[in-house]
Formats: structure tokens, C-alpha cells, sequence
């Protein structure tokens, strides 16, 4: 595990400084949106629906668009600017019993290690934290927002888990709530009960439940590969992306010149005797993203 994140958890007068790192994986298998008939890979670009020309990622702000369509751009030094108190803080601000919390606020899971400097004042914090048979409630900012969190102790590793802010959790709005309920038989209840029971079991296990799915998309990839059933794409060159993009751009200027009325570049050049490449607007359109 990387540590993504580095800190501190305020707790009364006491800072401990930790590190952050996600608890939890995605095992899902990795699959590429691919092209059936070769297997070469699909590839999106980053393109501004204005001018419509491809947009480094050092060129990328955020917008916040207004319901006019009028849009608010917001550059990273301006977000970096806002006062944002728990930036490096786990701000420790009350404890509860676990079982006040709805599950539905839970977010993400992240262990927390203490640095060289802090294991003591950290495992201070942990068993007394555990003892108490309590959780701490605490504020905290990971990936550019602010949220709630619980600590908590997991394997005797002090372990936050951030929540959903209230207004963040829809209410369940249906239909069949605001309907007169139906009839329930006492024989049903009772069934239903009984359904229950036969299912208990003292403790949850997660290891005996397996994911049926992931195994048999690897079973059958593993056969594939046995089977020599894969395919090579075949390598992309600088040039042919080069012809590849002189040719859509000849299609663009061509469309743009029929809708206007105009002739196509290629009757141009037979009139002029010139070559179209020396009359393409899109050398023009370079212009305001070299600005």
C-alpha cells in the first residue's frame, strides 16, 4: 500500500501525525473497450466543443454551470485558495456508540499508521478509543471536499471511514408509501419469521462468500489464452495517425465549405491551381491554442 494522503489527528490538545491509505481494492477484472474485428484499443480524447481543438490536461479548470448555460470557470490555484480548516486534519469533535450511525452515510474506508515520531500518543488514542466501545466522529478533507468521518479501531489499526453529509442521502419518496398498507396475515408474519431463523447464523463470515462472477470471467480468459485465442493489434504509427488527422481535418474544412455554399477544395484547386493544404483554416485554428 502507498500512503495517498499525510496528516494529523487533533484530538483535544494532542496532534498525532499519521498516514492515510485506502483500506479497501477494486478486484474487478480490468477489461479495455476494444475494436471486435482487430482488437485494437479504443481511445478517447480530451476535445473543447468550441473550437474544437484537443485540450492538455494543463489547460483543464472547472466550470459550475449556471441553469442559463452560462458557465463559472474555476482555476486550481483559485480552489486551492479556499479556507479549508481540516486540509491536514482529522479534527477529532465528539464520540458515539457505533450503532447511532446509519450505514447509508458510509463513504470510504482508510487505515490510518501512526509516523515514526507518534506510534505512542497513536496507540494511546487506540485503546482508549477501543475501551470505551465507542467511535470518534471527526471532520476531515480528502480529494479536494470536506466531510464528516468515524474512527474507529479494525485489527488494532485506528481506521476512518468518511460519511456522506446529511443532505447528501436522498429520502426514499415512493408510492406504495403514501398507499393504505395491505392486509398482513399474523400465519404470514410468522412464516416470514421463520424464514429468518432458518437462515441465522451468531457472526457474519465475508470468507465464505465468493464472487462467482470475477472467477469465472478469469476461467475463461485463463482458456482463452491456453487456447491461443487472443489477438495482437497491430502497431499504430506516428504517420499513420498523422494521415489519419490531415484526413479529418480535410473532411472538416470540405463539409464546412458545402455548407456555406461554397466549392469543395478540390474544385478550388483546379480553378486556382493551387493545392487546398495552403488554403486550410485549420492552421488558423492553431493559432489560439499556442496563446
Amino acid at each position: 500500500m502507498r500512503a495517498m494522503w499525510k496528516g494529523s489527528v487533533s484530538f483535544g490538545l494532542v496532534s498525532i501525525p499519521i498516514q492515510l491509505y485506502a483500506a479497501t481494492e477494486n478486484k474487478n477484472v480490468s477489461l479495455r473497450q476494444v475494436h471486435e474485428a482487430d482488437g485494437g484499443r479504443i481511445q478517447y480524447k480530451r476535445f473543447c466543443t468550441i473550437d474544437g481543438a484537443e485540450v492538455p490536461y494543463a489547460e483543464i479548470a472547472k466550470g459550475y454551470e449556471l441553469p442559463d448555460g452560462e458557465m463559472v470557470v474555476i482555476t486550481d490555484t483559485e480552489m486551492a485558495d479556499l479556507p479549508l480548516p481540516t486540509q491536514r486534519t482529522i479534527d477529532v469533535l465528539e464520540f458515539v456508540p457505533l450503532e447511532s450511525i446509519d450505514p447509508i452515510q458510509y463513504d470510504r474506508t482508510y487505515y490510518l499508521e501512526p509516523q515514526k515520531n507518534a506510534v505512542k500518543p497513536y496507540i494511546v488514542l487506540r485503546d482508549a478509543l477501543h475501551k470505551s466501545s465507542q467511535v470518534a466522529i471527526a471532520k476531515v478533507a480528502v480529494r479536494q471536499r470536506e466531510s464528516m468521518a468515524v474512527l474507529r479501531v479494525h485489527a488494532d489499526v485506528l481506521v476512518m471511514t468518511t460519511m456522506l453529509w446529511p443532505d447528501e442521502v436522498r429520502e426514499p419518496d415512493f408510492p406504495f408509501l403514501r398507499d393504505d398498507p395491505p392486509q398482513i396475515r399474523p400465519q404470514e408474519l410468522t412464516m416470514a419469521g421463520s424464514l429468518i431463523d432458518s437462515l441465522a447464523e451468531p457472526v457474519f463470515e465475508a470468507e465464505k462468500y465468493h464472487d462467482h462472477y470475477r472467477e469465472a470471467l478469469e476461467e475463461m480468459i485463463e482458456a482463452k489464452v491456453a487456447g491461443e485465442e487472443t489477438t495482437k493489434p497491430a502497431a499504430v504509427t506516428a504517420k499513420a495517425d498523422v494521415v489519419d488527422l490531415m484526413a479529418a481535418l480535410q473532411a472538416s474544412v470540405d463539409a464546412a465549405k458545402k455548407s456555406r455554399g461554397a466549392k469543395s477544395s478540390s474544385e478550388e484547386s483546379d480553378e486556382d491551381g493551387e493545392p487546398p493544404a495552403k488554403k486550410k483554416p485549420a492552421a488558423r485554428k492553431r493559432a489560439p491554442k499556442s496563446a
